[in-house]
C-alpha cells in the first residue's frame, strides 16, 4: 500500500513539475492550437475559433522569450565545433530571437493595443518566414551533429575488443544523444512544413489540415521532449 502511494505522489509530482513549465504549458497549448486546426480544415467552426483563439493566447507565454535566443546567440561554442555548425546554430539563433521579437507586435496587433493592422501584419509574416529559416538551420546542425555522433561511435566500436557495445557506457550515452537528435531532426524538418503552410507558399499541397497534422505531431514531440526525468521509487 505504502509503494502504490509513492508511486503515485512521484507520478503526481513529475505532472506538476511538468505543468509548471511555462514552455510546457505553450507545447500543449500547441498541441491544441494545431488539432484544432486539422480538425477545421480552414473552415469556419468552433474548430477554427478554437484554433484562433488558442494561438493569440500562446504568444503570451512568449512574451519576451527572445532573450533567451538571443543569449544563445552571444554565448560561446563547445569547443571542436565546426565553423559551418556554428554559423549554422548562431543563425538559428538570431532568427528565432527575431520571430519571437517581431511576434510580440503581431500580439499587440491583433489584440488592439497596436492599431496599424497591415504593418503588424506584414510583420508576421516576415516573422514566420524567420521561424521557417531557424527549423531550416535546426534541420542541417541535427544532421550535422548526428554525423558527428556516427562518426565517434564507430570509433567507440573499432576500439571495444572484448563484449557488446551496448555495455559500453560511453557508446550507450552517445546513442541516447543521437537518438533525441533524431527525433529533433523529424521535429525541425516538419516544422518547416507547418510555416510554409501558415505562409500559404503551397497552398494546394500544404492544405490548413496537412499544417495542422504536421504541427500537432511536432507539439506532441516538443511535449515530449519537456518530459521530466523520473526518479526510481526503492522497493522493499
Amino acid at each position: 500500500m505504502g509503494t502504490t502511494l509513492d508511486v503515485s505522489r512521484a507520478e503526481l509530482a513529475l505532472v506538476v513539475m511538468y505543468l509548471n513549465k511555462a514552455e510546457a504549458r505553450d507545447k500543449l497549448c500547441r498541441a491544441i492550437q494545431y488539432g484544432s486546426k486539422f480538425l477545421s480544415g480552414g473552415q469556419p467552426g468552433t474548430a477554427q475559433n478554437v484554433d484562433k483563439s488558442t494561438s493569440l493566447a500562446r504568444k503570451v507565454f512568449r512574451l519576451f522569450k527572445f532573450v533567451n535566443d538571443l543569449h544563445g546567440l552571444i554565448s560561446p561554442v563547445p569547443k571542436g565545433t565546426p565553423l559551418p555548425l556554428v554559423l549554422l546554430g548562431k543563425s538559428k539563433n538570431a532568427l528565432l530571437s527575431t520571430f519571437l521579437f517581431l511576434d510580440q507586435i503581431v500580439w499587440l496587433g491583433r489584440s488592439g493595443i497596436y492599431k496599424n493592422k497591415e504593418r503588424a501584419e506584414l510583420l508576421g509574416r516576415i516573422s514566420l518566414f524567420c521561424w521557417m529559416g531557424s527549423s531550416v538551420c535546426t534541420t542541417l546542425v541535427e544532421v550535422g551533429e548526428m554525423g558527428r555522433l556516427s562518426s565517434s561511435m564507430k570509433k567507440i566500436e573499432k576500439g571495444l575488443k572484448n563484449g557488446s557495445k551496448y555495455q559500453d557506457e560511453e557508446y550507450r550515452a552517445k546513442l541516447k544523444k543521437s537518438n533525441e537528435r533524431s527525433l529533433a531532426l523529424i521535429k525541425s524538418a516538419m516544422d518547416i512544413v507547418v510555416a510554409a503552410g501558415l505562409l500559404q507558399l503551397a497552398p494546394t499541397k500544404i492544405t490548413p489540415r496537412v499544417t495542422g497534422a504536421f504541427g500537432f505531431i511536432t507539439s506532441i514531440i516538443s511535449c515530449y521532449q519537456l518530459l521530466p526525468t523520473r526518479p526510481k521509487i526503492k522497493t522493499p
